[in-house]
């Protein structure tokens, strides 16, 4: 059934500079958000997050530099949006924008536009797969907290996470046996890699851990494969989660592993993390000491995939469709 109105959907995702000059200010936007890291009290927070931009800068910059100067992740959220608007054509009217938290588009922009092509209600998908309050959560607040300051009134239908959707756990396993496949028959271990959160995010309940498990589980049901869970992406002395995927290349190195299949579990669509940090970064670590490495791509505008963004909004909608039904039944 085709929807009556016009509905916007908002891509929530970090976002990330696209030329070297944006990289300080961009920085700083991060470190401002006291829901990535605490930098002290709160009235030091801005103060502290400028003074760790400016320092941490010129090496983000050389990183940056290395994958062509800037991070493509507006281009690929704007190619994946792109895709979704023309998976949903046949379902009715949809209007799909990117809305990052840190860089542009920011939350004023993306709203500013839905209001301006008269979107009757809007859905928030974030682009994590697994809920936590540094990413989805943070995202969620900022556009709230937006949409108050500019007095927009379309309501706003929130999507907190999707770690087993079914399209997901798909290309997943897909691009997981095509990179053993790449070894030839050789033995190969398989490491999932997620962006890394402070411990203390953790231990105040929040659920990334257990959505992470939630998907490698839903992976390894058809992989009938066993992988080992890292991290990445640290920064800063606080105690975050463990181990860090340097770490897993050692370890895995004294046990004899020859070869290593890196899974980028938690990103959704290539940026620094994937083509610097992964693909550069941790790939010479395990070449220098003689280890075999691949890495699985990113799902990007992957066809299957923005079926199964599809799969989201809809079911969205539904939910919406049923309330909306039985507050009619019960007035």
């Amino acid at each position: 059934m085709k929807t009556k109105n016009k509905i916007g959907i908002l891509l929530l995702n970090l976002g990330g500079p696209e030329r070297l000059e944006d990289v300080r200010p961009f920085l700083f936007n991060l470190f401002s958000d006291r829901h990535i890291i605490r930098l002290g009290p709160a009235f030091l927070q801005k103060p502290l997050a400028r003074f760790i931009a400016n320092r941490r800068a010129p090496a983000s910059m050389a990183n940056y530099a290395r994958i062509g100067g800037g991070s493509p992740i507006r281009k690929k959220t704007e190619e994946q949006a792109q895709a979704l608007e023309q998976a949903l054509r046949p379902d009715g009217d949809f209007m799909v924008r990117p809305c990052m938290r840190y860089w542009h588009p920011l939350a004023e922009e993306a709203l500013l536009e839905m209001e301006r092509e008269e979107v009757r209600t809007i859905i928030a998908l974030p682009l994590y797969p697994h809920y936590s309050i540094a990413t989805t959560g943070s995202s969620l607040l900022d556009l709230r907290r937006t949409t108050d300051r500019l007095g927009i009134s379309i309501p706003v239908r929130e999507i907190l996470c999707w770690p087993d959707q079914p399209a997901f756990i798909d290309c997943l396993v897909e691009r997981i046996l095509a990179g053993v496949r790449s070894f030839e028959g050789k033995q190969v271990q398989v490491v999932y890699s997620a962006h890394s959160l402070p411990m203390q995010f953790i231990r105040d309940g929040d659920p990334y851990v257990e959505h992470l498990q939630q998907t490698i589980r839903a992976i390894e049901e058809k992989t009938a494969m066993t992988g080992t869970l890292c991290y990445q992406s640290r920064f800063g002395p606080t105690e975050w989660l463990g181990p860090s995927l340097p770490m897993v290349i050692a370890a895995l190195a004294r046990k004899g592993c020859a070869n290593l299949l890196v899974v980028p579990i938690s990103f959704v669509s290539d940026h620094v993390e994937t083509l610097y940090e992964i693909d550069i970064q941790h790939r010479e670590t395990a070449e220098a000491i003689g280890m075999g490495f691949a890495s699985t791509p990113g799902l990007n505008a992957d066809p299957r995939f923005i079926a199964g963004l599809r799969d989201l909004v809809l079911a969205a909608l539904d939910g919406e469709e049923e309330a909306e039904g039985e507050a009619a039944g019960s007035g």
